[in-house]
């Protein structure tokens, strides 16, 4: 899998009388954190990505592509959400397996992938399991497995660990960035927690009030005193 390049550009639209203008380019290949304090767009910038939202003026690249105008299913991205969006009726091994056909339909190709995503987020033997039976962290590892499968170039990840304790959040995190450098993908990851940010990023892309404030590389970004609006959003106790 390769990563694909993600440019931003000049993307606006309005929502209830609120402008919302966002531009980024990231490079292909690397982690970015979307930070920002609550209402910032956080979450509408990944959804303009993913196709789930579509801009009023402004483009989205994907690669060398313009996906602008494209659905969802025609983008090569794959999103993990805040909520896992697991089957609660279906196996682990075919909630993972979705990822690779929409329907209930498998074949043994299909049991040999799922058994490797399993495996790589730690949960070889889980494919009987129900996702009553597991705990947050191992829901969330299920929702990645499942992102895996979809072998997309880029990767969204919607605050996918906010509802996990401190402990398992690192836990979670280290396992998206060894992910990511196994696959070579292009990883977005929206966050509330700095230390988040710079433990996993490369670099960071700071939003407020619905606009793209900065960014820039994670070393060194939150001791800036150029970004208009920072200093308010860590606080001073983080500065």
């Amino acid at each position: 899998m390769i990563g694909k390049s993600i440019l931003i550009d000049a993307v606006s639209l309005v929502r209830d009388s609120y402008a919302i203008s966002f531009d980024a380019a990231i490079e292909a290949g690397t982690i970015s954190a979307i930070i920002g304090p609550s209402g910032a767009g956080k979450s509408t910038l990944l959804n303009i990505v993913a196709g789930f939202e579509k801009p009023h003026s402004g483009r989205v690249l994907i690669g060398d592509a313009d996906v602008t105008g494209a659905d969802p299913s025609d983008r090569p991205v794959s999103m993990v959400f805040q909520e896992n969006n697991l089957f609660s009726h279906l196996t682990v091994e075919t909630n993972v397996a979705l990822g690779i056909r929409p329907g209930l339909s498998t074949d043994p190709a299909d049991h040999s992938k799922v058994a490797d995503a399993l495996s790589r987020v730690g949960l070889a033997g889980f494919e009987d399991r129900m996702p009553g039976t597991l705990s947050g962290g191992e829901r969330q590892r299920v929702a990645i497995a499942r992102a895996l499968v979809r072998r997309k170039p880029v990767l969204l990840l919607d605050e996918p660990f906010a509802a996990l304790g401190p402990r398992l959040r690192r836990d979670m995190l280290l396992l998206v960035k060894q992910l990511q450098a196994e696959t070579g993908m292009t990883l977005l990851l929206v966050t509330h927690q700095p230390d988040d940010a710079v433990g996993i990023a490369d670099n960071i892309v700071f939003l407020d009030r619905g606009r793209t404030v900065a960014s820039g590389a994670a070393g060194g970004f939150f001791k800036r005193d150029d970004i208009p609006g920072l200093a308010d959003y860590l606080g001073d106790e983080e500065r």
